[in-house]
């Protein structure tokens, strides 16, 4: 897919010192983090986006550029259920 951006052109030196030389590159990743910040794409998705092999690298992908992590409270009481039910831990 290939996407156009309009830069008024007293802006583009600047823009270009911004993000440096591979504007699609840093395009891509702007895309990709206001995405998983507004719950528009999951960490699944973010990781199949940047052919990473696991969430867990594009979970540290996100956190490698200061974004938190979507983690509510649905999945945090299925994570203590899972560590009941196959670790014997009470929590």
């Amino acid at each position: 897919m290939h996407l156009t951006l309009n830069i008024p052109k007293e802006a583009q030196e600047s823009f270009l010192k911004a993000f440096g030389p591979d504007l699609s590159e840093a395009a891509k990743e702007a895309l990709i983090i206001n995405g998983y910040r507004t719950g528009r794409i999951s960490l699944g998705f973010v990781a199949e986006l940047l052919g990473l092999a696991t969430r867990f690298e594009a979970q540290q992908w996100l956190t490698e550029r200061n974004v938190p992590i979507n983690y509510d409270l649905d999945e945090l009481q299925a994570d203590f259920q899972t560590l009941r039910d196959h670790f014997d831990v009470q929590i």
